[in-house]
């Protein structure tokens, strides 16, 4: 399915319900109060009935709870009619770096702020979280760069503690993980290489001193000497680089600056999210990866207030 196909399909708030519903319920509605499924049945006004009811409304033969397919998602209790949010869904998903509130508000019609918070919640949903499982494994890429505005003749050093610092781990041929840090260090580092990475694993680096106190979590480490100006080796039938990560930053930071123009570090995390969902879904259709998105979209309901906290 690409954008015209849904603009012409789902242009209507019952046809993007039925339309939830069938990814959400696929085996039939589930009351969210008492979890049964199949035991529920869809209510409809009168014909001259003045109050109508809420298209997609529900109600448990159970629990007798009414609910809608909104519930507990991120789409709960929101203004904004949900063919819109499959539209703002897709247009996500298929923009390569990222698409900015701004131009969401602009072609949907919304409020800065209702796009704003739109994208977040979108984001939310791509969130993998702690089920990323299995553990990365085979060879590991990781690196580490920093985000953030120009700061041309301020120095090394005062440049990297104004930019926002990202760690990255990525499975060649597989998943992308990323990370903002308060700071690069094996500190912070250690904890995300032993959550994320199968112990055994295979390592590349460049030639930064902070993975080695974990050699003994993987099976092998290599470094490539970029500061000897060696990008890439090989050793036997093993190629040695970190060119697949810096790949990854390549799209993220086109997608900063392009895109976005500034990411304050409050709300990095969740962009970072954004970028590594569309990252290991990279395989799939705009269409598909889309639908993958809205199967996230499950059990995450996040509010205003708690979005304008650290994410």
């Amino acid at each position: 399915m690409n954008l015209t196909d849904l603009a012409k399909n789902f242009s209507t708030e019952d046809a993007a319900i039925k339309f939830l519903e069938s990814k959400l319920w696929p085996d039939g509605p589930v009351c969210p109060k008492c979890g049964l499924v199949k035991e529920a049945y869809e209510m409809h006004s009168k014909e001259d009935s003045k109050n109508k009811m809420r298209p997609g409304l529900w109600k448990c033969s159970s629990c007798r709870k009414t609910f809608r397919v909104t519930v507990n998602t991120i789409f709960e209790d929101s203004h904004i009619p949900l063919h819109k949010w499959m539209m703002a869904i897709h247009l996500m998903c298929a923009s390569k770096k990222g698409m900015s509130a701004h131009q969401m508000h602009r072609m949907l019609g919304l409020g800065y702020r209702a796009a704003w918070f739109m994208c977040h919640r979108i984001r939310y949903a791509m969130n993998a979280g702690g089920t990323i499982a299995p553990k990365m494994s085979g060879t590991i890429e990781a690196d580490e760069t920093y985000v953030g505005g120009k700061t041309k003749g301020l120095g090394c050093y005062v440049a990297r503690k104004r930019k926002a610092p990202v760690v990255t781990l990525v499975e060649r041929g597989g998943r992308a993980r990323s990370f903002y840090v308060p700071e690069v260090s094996g500190k912070n580092l250690k904890p995300i290489v032993k959550e994320f990475i199968e112990q055994g694993a295979s390592l590349m680096t460049d030639d930064t001193s902070l993975y080695s106190q974990m050699r003994d979590h993987f099976g092998s480490h290599d470094v490539v000497k970029h500061s000897l100006g060696e990008y890439s080796r090989r050793e036997g039938a093993k190629i040695v680089h970190t060119n697949t990560v810096e790949g990854y930053f390549s799209i993220l930071k086109r997608g900063v600056m392009g895109t976005f123009h500034h990411v304050s570090k409050q709300h990095l995390g969740r962009y970072l999210d954004e970028f590594d969902f569309r990252y290991n879904a990279r395989d799939t259709t705009d269409g598909e990866r889309a639908e993958l998105a809205i199967a996230g979209v499950k059990g995450k309901r996040l509010m205003y207030r708690d979005s304008l906290v650290k994410a």
